[in-house]
């Protein structure tokens, strides 16, 4: 595959200033000679590498278009091939136009992820900062961008070289011991192995625990709203999400539908969701609509179960807040510009907000309980939080092999079974890295990608 010289857009379709054909391989150069032409008269591969010519791009005596082109020798390119972008105008056709060009001229059409699988096989980066570049281009919202920022940055990477160098320093003392018995080696010292293991095994369950918050950043969070009527749950709709998503009158049962939209609160994204009011109800509709309520109650990720603070609680209340009992639940009562005669201990341990819907005094406490409840407010700015399904079910391999030698070396089993447990954990980190990863896996990981990238 490597042989191919290959290339793409580099830049989204668009109306734009400038679009991106990007050429990789090593006839990039030679390629780019048949369809660029310089005013200078030089030709592509007469440049070293970080320079650039300005000039036309042609196919054959046909003139498509001034361009700018620009080449980057191997091995410091982004796949570590040698490299020419041609940059023309940004319409669509105009680029799409030059890719054919380029192709034409020799180059095979690029696929998905290609230029970053070229730069993993490269040596240029290795598997968990490739699957970082589509964070970076996919990300929705500052956190998510934070994280695949730090991803990209090294910062899992230093995390896991943490982890590796552990485990192969523990693997290789059990292999000397079993390896070299004639050899005055003494005994394994099991309290130092196990307390080594028991480092390894806090680091990964740390990374366990912040994919969980950081998906969360990226995924956002399933949350309902849920009340009796008339406690302000459509005006809560519409606070967050600063335009008026439910219709607001004092008439009980106005909503009937579940109304839905996304959100950020603070640095968290909620896949929001407002409910009929719970109440026992002889309306045929008004009771469908309870249902559905009562239904994204027990399949939420998080509820916001709000109560009119403005009056004295009532059954119907406690009943709710019964129900509520198991979930991932803020209390919200409500209404406090017009005072509070809920009682400070109504919602237990769960997390309570006082707010006015109608001011607005409140959200940001609310922002707050929500950053508390979903565990972001644990992650930190150069937290290394994994960033695929993929790493997260190897780390979670690694984190069990090392239990798992933790509770046999202290069990009193041979070293040499121990030993096993702790190549399993390598293993496991070494597929995550891809030092040791089969293609079918890289395969699979970069056909997720965008052509071009």
């Amino acid at each position: 595959m490597a042989e191919r010289t290959i290339a793409a857009i580099a830049t989204p379709l668009g109306e734009g200033s400038i679009g991106v054909v990007r050429i990789s391989g090593k006839d990039a150069a030679l390629i780019a000679d048949k369809v660029f032409y310089s005013v200078s008269g030089k030709t592509v591969s007469s440049l070293s590498g970080y320079q650039a010519l300005f000039g036309e791009v042609r196919n054959g005596d046909k003139r498509i278009d001034e361009a700018v082109a620009l080449r980057f020798c191997a091995p410091k390119s982004y796949t570590g091939e040698d490299v020419v972008e041609l940059s023309v105008h940004g319409g669509a056709l105009m680029v799409r136009e030059v890719l054919r060009t380029v192709l034409d001229a020799g180059a095979v059409l690029a696929g998905a992820g290609e230029f970053t699988k070229r730069a993993f096989l490269n040596g240029k980066m290795d598997l968990v900062k490739a699957e970082s570049v589509m964070g970076l281009i996919s990300a929705s919202n500052n956190s998510e961008l934070r994280i695949a920022r730090s991803a990209h940055a090294g910062g899992v990477a230093k995390q896991l070289k943490y982890v590796e160098e552990k485990l192969v320093s523990a693997a290789a003392s059990i292999a000397a011991y079993c390896d070299y018995p004639e050899e005055d080696l003494g005994e394994l010292n099991v309290d130092t192995f196990t307390s080594e293991l028991r480092r390894v095994e806090s680091a990964l369950d740390k990374m366990l625990k912040e994919y969980d918050v950081g998906r969360v950043l990226r995924e956002g969070v399933e949350t309902v709203i849920v009340g009796r009527p008339n406690v302000g749950k459509s005006t809560l709709m519409n606070l967050l999400t600063g335009v008026q998503r439910s219709i607001v009158t004092d008439i009980a049962g106005t909503t009937r539908d579940v109304i839905e939209d996304t959100v950020m609160l603070g640095e968290i994204p909620l896949r929001l969701a407002d409910t009929a009011g719970i109440r026992d109800s002889r309306d045929s509709v008004e009771a469908m609509g309870v249902d559905l309520a009562r239904q994204r109650l027990n399949d939420s990720q998080l509820v916001f179960a709000v109560f009119d603070a403005s009056r004295e609680p009532e059954e119907e209340d406690f009943a709710l807040l019964k129900e509520c009992e198991n979930k991932n639940c803020i209390i919200i009562l409500n209404k406090c510009d017009k005072g509070c005669r809920f009682n400070k201990d109504f919602g237990g341990n769960k997390e309570c907000v006082y707010l006015s819907a109608k001011t607005g005094d409140g959200a940001d406490a609310l922002a707050l309980a929500v950053a508390r409840v979903t565990k972001a407010e644990s992650l930190s700015p150069d937290s290394a939080v994994l960033v695929s399904e993929r790493q997260r079910d190897l780390a979670r391999r690694a984190f069990i092999a090392v239990s798992e030698a933790i509770n046999a070396i202290t069990a009193g089993v041979t070293p040499d079974a121990v030993g096993v447990m702790v190549d399993d954990a390598i293993a496991a980190l070494y597929e995550m890295t891809g030092k040791r990863v089969s293609e079918s896996v890289t395969d699979e990981i970069f056909k997720k990608f965008c052509v071009g990238k």
